[in-house]
């Protein structure tokens, strides 16, 4: 758990703004979090059980906490973020929001490493060239990117490729993507318990949060600590 700190001395100045408006300590914020983001939990398990140790804590409370805190950590995170692989596996979930099927792109490297993710509303050109502009500005160009039959993956790289010099090599085999489909499943387990998202905003930061806690359990950050435990490193983000 991480320890309590004075707001100003040793908190980066966003995350101190944040948790001057939050009224609680930090250790019992970020604890609250990291369950949520990394456990197959509700927001009412987490009450109850921030209730059994002697802290209440409304429901309410740990999902502002959520919405506040998981972008500065986010960017926080994508800083000490190691490199990944050239050669990519692409392919997307699905994800409900307000009642509706949305998808949420992702890739793994050839190792199994996390490449990078983006929640979008529709499965399209558009949706897959957004990804793909991002995945590439965050963890630089890759070789190769093996896709499945999707025809928007492979009209959006062949839009890409068409302004490069260098082209992405694209191969269409669903084999070589069942890496990402089983790393899916991580994801899909701790989204399980939410029944679902109400709000698209909130979706795409709750998503990043639990592709975090999952980046991190895979040894994919950088630190001075190589001992540290995932969730050390996981509250390290906000020192």
């Amino acid at each position: 758990m991480a320890k309590k700190n004075t707001l100003g001395k040793t908190l980066p100045a966003g995350i101190g703004k944040v948790l001057k408006r939050l009224h609680y300590p930090l250790d019992v914020i970020l604890v609250c979090v990291r369950w949520y983001v990394a456990c197959s939990l509700s927001l009412r398990n987490l009450e109850e059980m921030m209730a059994e140790r002697g802290i209440k804590v409304d429901h309410s409370s740990v999902h502002r906490w959520v919405i506040k805190l998981v972008p500065l950590l986010d960017r926080a995170f994508h800083r000490r973020k190691q490199p990944v692989d050239k050669s990519w596996r692409v392919d997307e979930t699905y994800v409900k929001v307000k009642g509706q099927w949305k998808y949420l792109y992702r890739a793994v490297d050839k190792a199994g490493n996390t490449v990078d993710f983006l929640l979008r509303a529709h499965r399209d050109k558009a949706a897959a060239r957004r990804y793909f502009e991002k995945a590439i500005d965050r963890n630089g160009e890759p070789e190769t990117i093996p896709v499945d039959k999707s025809g928007a993956n492979l009209a959006a790289l062949e839009a890409l490729n068409a302004k490069r010099s260098t082209p992405i090599k694209v191969r269409q085999n669903k084999y070589l993507n069942n890496i990402v489909e089983q790393d899916h499943r991580a994801v899909k387990r701790v989204i399980k318990p939410m029944m679902g998202f109400k709000d698209f905003r909130c979706a795409r930061i709750i998503l990043s949060g639990i592709e975090i806690m999952h980046i991190i359990r895979k040894g994919q950050m950088r630190g001075d600590d190589v001992a540290a435990t995932a969730a050390e490193q996981f509250y390290s983000l906000a020192i």
